[in-house]
């Protein structure tokens, strides 16, 4: 809510400058968020009156003007190209030496004698927007006719003024208001608060409007008057402009901001019909099911049984609590109007505005409690500002009542106070912040009773009375009490690494952490993550995002089309995250939710070149073994293996699923031809999605001591069918029986025939068209002795003879 300070000052003026009243406001639970001038600093701006306006000699769009700035009856010679620069008007002036608000290079404008055109100009006639004071271009800001000649302009117009803007929590509905905070200033600070009166209009006519509340639920007090022969086109006075616009509210027409005003002021929203278009009385009641009502903002919304509405004997005419019709608003032909002032349950408007994609400022009121005791006193406020100034003759007050909310006593027991504020406490201290608060009490032995006004909807237990007494109090007095429970501090084993050494490795790779929403399109689901019963939403946030993730993937590739719809051309990103699982044995615990399964999952897309750029090789695309690769650097010192997999995602011969200690980890591949064509990429991404347990865990280091002896290398080329993999070739090298002598077994060279073109003959007819050569360079070694060449020739051997066993292999000549 923003309001300025003099407004907040006329009801409540503490002896406090701008920011100590910001910070005791703060301090009591009334946030200020935001501190802001009126105006921007500028200097010698005076109020001047324009004497003559003649059309320049050499200039078809300016004239030549001579003002009064009330400079000792010299007239000042000032060229201005305002379309309403004209003879009699009052406009601010600048004079010469005067400096003006910054423009868009920050640096201030200095008004200066020069020419313009020939003539001379001895100042500048300013418009709002020149003033910072709006964005109005159209011409000169014109001031009252009655303005003093000579008067500073932020005098005038009192720009030394700051506009508060308070982030109120939803239970200080009575701080809707300028009045509402007042009051609490004046509770907390004790100044005097300024006794509002509202003198009963007299009756000119005895008129009235038959009102008749059907929905005793809905509407509990339904207060109206008519008020006949207004002038609609009455002028708004300037001070209200003023005030609403500091407010954040801009002039419409002088009832709808009679109406404005008086919700900002006392924070009682009201409506004003055109008497006229009223066809017969008005009902209050529910909607019906198809009823369509064409809204003051222009949209035409459909209500039904969980909508109030105000009805008339033909149509509906009003969202109850909300936004009133265009067929009953008031216009410049209306002559008779009905004012009303209703109590409207906070339950029967909360969340009715945002079925309809939009939200009021009197909705914002009523769903959190507006004071259901003083809707005819507000009304005579409503109808003296109408009467003041528009003009017309009110009618009696008619005042229907169905059923007003009861408040019940709270009552507060002093040592408990004292307990959950964690401070010794009196009686008199706590009576005396309730009573400074304005709340009726009595006092019992160490009870205190307190009978909520009607302004006070979030009184209802003890402890809404114990958060008064410490507001009242001040937070700042609070002591620093140490917490008495012990804390243990939870120490990570040995055999595992924490998240963020985790985040720290595949920052090291390259890669950039994301951080998306848990719950993603449910076609991702389907299709992306093989789900097809992902965990639906009750109430989403949006129609995109109506289930939960059971896969890091789908966020990632949108990461990724994000980027590269803004021409990044290498991407790296990667998120820890947890996705969710139908899990029918899981249990309700402190940490897990009984049906679901909640498991952390490490997950990264890579795009673009395998490297960055540079000089010292050709640019290559990232591939399958790139990622691989850095899987591998991720989860080291254990080793994974690979094994064909297949992935909802992922391109169904070109994915693997990742093996750790023979367990099944996760996968990693490239998109699937499908998704990278809807997603439109040049290239495929490659992407892998791991469990986070199992890469959190690490072997702990084991001494062993470096052997004194020299190891041996030899190498080995075997010739295996084209179905061997390489896990099943060093599954079988690793089998053999060396009598531990090896060491290491690496794959360097994998050969293949080319395809003989046609007529020609197959220069590889050592190697059928089914088979393959994959040559390996074995690592031997011992702790004790040099090996012998019978040694070494013994455990090739071996492992030649094993590879013929288990993979067919066969030595190439």
């Amino acid at each position: 809510m923003q309001f300025p300070e003099s407004w907040l000052r006329e009801f409540c003026n503490p002896p406090l400058s701008t920011e100590q009243l910001a910070e005791t406001l703060t301090m009591a639970g009334l946030e200020v968020e935001e501190l802001k001038p009126v105006a921007p600093p500028f200097s010698k701006i005076v109020v001047g009156e324009i004497k003559e306006a003649v059309q320049h000699p050499n200039a078809d769009r300016l004239r030549v003007c001579q003002v009064d700035a009330g400079q000792g009856g010299a007239l000042l010679n000032i060229v201005c190209g305002a379309p309403n620069a004209r003879v009699g008007i009052r406009v601010p002036v600048a004079l010469v030496g005067a400096e003006l608000p910054p423009g868009d290079d920050g640096k201030p404008f200095l008004i200066k004698t020069g020419k313009l055109r020939g003539v001379e100009s001895q100042g500048m006639l300013c418009s709002a927007r020149e003033l910072k004071l709006s964005e109005d271009h159209g011409g000169l800001l014109e001031l009252a006719a009655d303005a003093p000649i000579g008067e500073d302009i932020r005098k005038h117009l009192a720009l030394d003024d700051t506009l508060f803007t308070l982030k109120l929590t939803p239970n200080l509905a009575h701080c809707l208001s300028v009045y509402g905070v007042a009051r609490e200033l004046a509770a907390i600070t004790g100044a005097p608060l300024k006794t509002l009166d509202f003198p009963a209009v007299p009756a000119q006519h005895a008129q009235k409007l038959a009102v008749k509340i059907s929905a005793p639920d809905l509407c509990g007090r339904f207060s109206g008057r008519i008020v006949r022969g207004v002038d609609p086109k009455a002028k708004t006075p300037q001070w209200m402009v003023d005030r609403l616009a500091r407010c954040g509210q801009r002039s419409v027409t002088a009832l709808v901001d009679i109406s404005n005003y008086v919700m900002f002021e006392l924070g009682r929203p009201s409506h004003i019909f055109d008497l006229d278009k009223i066809h017969g009385g008005l009902d209050v009641r529910w909607g019906q099911p198809g009823e369509q009502l064409k809204l003051l903002n222009g949209n035409t919304v459909t209500v039904d049984e969980k909508v109030g509405v105000i009805a008339d004997d033909r149509e509906v005419e009003s969202l109850a609590g909300i936004m009133g019709g265009d067929a009953t608003a008031v216009s410049d032909d209306t002559q008779n109007i009905y004012a009303e002032a209703a109590f409207w349950f906070p339950k029967a408007i909360a969340g009715r505005s945002r079925r309809f994609n939009f939200s009021t400022d009197a909705g914002h009121r009523f769903e959190r409690g507006v004071d259901p005791g003083q809707t005819v006193e507000h009304l005579e406020r409503i109808t003296q500002l109408i009467i003041d100034i528009c003009g017309g003759e009110a009618g009696p007050m008619d005042d229907v009542v169905a059923h007003l909310p009861k408040a019940e006593p709270v009552n507060l027991r002093v040592a408990r106070a004292a307990k959950v504020i964690g401070m010794p406490l009196t009686q008199a201290q706590c009576a005396d912040a309730l009573t400074r608060l304005g709340l009726p009490l009595t006092q019992g032995d160490g009870v205190i009773t307190v009978q909520p006004p009607s302004y006070r909807f979030d009184l209802t237990i003890e402890e809404d009375l114990i958060e008064e007494v410490v507001r009242l109090m001040g937070y700042n007095q609070l002591p620093t009490t140490p917490p008495l429970a012990p804390i243990t501090a939870k120490i990570r084993a040995e055999a595992e690494r924490s998240p963020f050494a985790v985040r720290r490795a595949l920052a090291s790779l390259g890669y950039q952490e994301t951080i998306n929403f848990s719950f993603v399109e449910a076609r991702w689901e389907h299709e992306l993550a093989g789900n097809p019963d992902p965990i639906k939403l009750l109430n989403p946030i949006a129609s995109q995002m109506s289930v939960m993730r059971s896969s890091l993937l789908g966020s990632l590739l949108q990461v990724l089309k994000f980027n590269l719809d803004r021409r990044a051309e290498r991407v790296r990103v990667f998120e820890l995250g947890r996705v969710f699982l139908r899990d029918a044995t899981a249990q309700n615990t402190d940490t897990t939710v009984a049906g679901f399964h909640q498991p952390m999952r490490v997950a990264g897309v890579a795009y673009g070149r395998n490297d960055g750029l540079q000089w010292g090789r050709k640019d290559a695309a990232v591939d399958f073994f790139d990622v691989k690769g850095d899987i591998e650097a991720l989860l080291a010192p254990r080793k994974p293996s690979f094994e064909v997999g297949e992935h909802p995602a992922m391109h169904p011969g070109r994915s693997a699923r990742v093996l750790l200690d023979g367990r099944g980890i996760g996968f990693v591949g490239e998109l699937h031809p499908k998704w990278r064509q809807g997603y439109e990429f040049a290239q495929a991404p490659v992407l892998f999605e791991l469990e986070l347990d199992a890469v959190l865990q690490r072997a702990v280091p084991v001494f062993k001591t470096v052997s004194k002896h020299q190891a041996v290398e030899r190498d080995i080329a075997v010739i295996v069918a084209e179905r061997v993999s390489h896990a099943q070739l060093m599954a079988a090298i690793h089998t053999a029986p060396t009598q531990g002598l090896l060491r290491a077994a690496t794959l360097f060279d994998v050969y293949r025939p080319k395809p003989a073109k046609a007529g020609e003959a197959n220069t590889s007819s050592w190697l059928a068209a089914d088979e393959k050569s994959l040559a390996v360079r074995l690592t031997l070694n011992s702790e004790e002795a040099t090996l012998t060449e019978a040694e070494i020739e013994s455990s090739v051997q071996a492992v030649l003879a094993q590879l013929a066993r288990d993979v067919g292999a066969r030595l190439r000549a």
